[in-house]
């Protein structure tokens, strides 16, 4: 099992805002279209959810960076643009939640009212905002690896240990 390491903890929580926000959006949109109240409480639930997970996500982000200190495979200013991306899409999904966190609150206090038109209105646009912003991080984030120079290379670079370009010895993969 690899170390936990701020790199390998950022690839394992950073789908959580981006499935959340999706989701959220996907109930609104059916909430608006079908007028069920059970949709836009899913819609700001998820949402609510989405924005207390932005932060840890965005943290661990920035702790990757400082671990990777920018190595010689990634292209140059991949990081930051991703990095500027997710504050964007932070401070957004931090906003959508804190709304939604609120229309959820009220909606549950006041069961027999229909939520206010106003607040299915900034659930959607927030759900939308959060959708677009996490949208364009993650396909910058795609791009980190995607775009890496090495990848180019016809060969792998010389000198590499052992289990990086080819198998360690005594893996058993194509080991004689």
């Amino acid at each position: 099992m690899p170390p936990l390491t701020w790199p390998y903890t950022h690839l394992l929580i950073n789908h959580f805002p981006i499935v959340l926000v999706t989701m959220a959006l996907v109930a609104a949109l059916g909430g608006l279209l079908l007028r069920r109240r059970g949709l836009w409480l899913y819609a700001m639930g998820t949402l609510t959810v989405a924005g207390l997970s932005i932060y840890p996500v965005h943290f661990s982000g920035d702790q990757a960076d400082h671990a990777l200190h920018d190595p010689w495979y990634i292209a140059r200013g991949a990081i930051d643009a991703h990095d500027d991306a997710a504050g964007v899409a932070m401070v957004i999904i931090l906003i959508a939640g804190v709304v939604a966190a609120y229309g959820w609150w009220r909606a549950l206090r006041r069961r027999d009212e229909i939520i206010p038109a106003w607040i299915r209105a900034l659930v959607l646009a927030g759900a939308l905002a959060g959708f677009a912003s996490v949208a364009y991080t993650s396909y910058l984030g795609g791009k980190i690896i995607h775009d890496a120079p090495v990848l180019t290379l016809p060969t792998a670079p010389a000198n590499l240990p052992p289990g990086i370009a080819t198998p360690p010895h005594g893996s058993g993969l194509g080991s004689e």
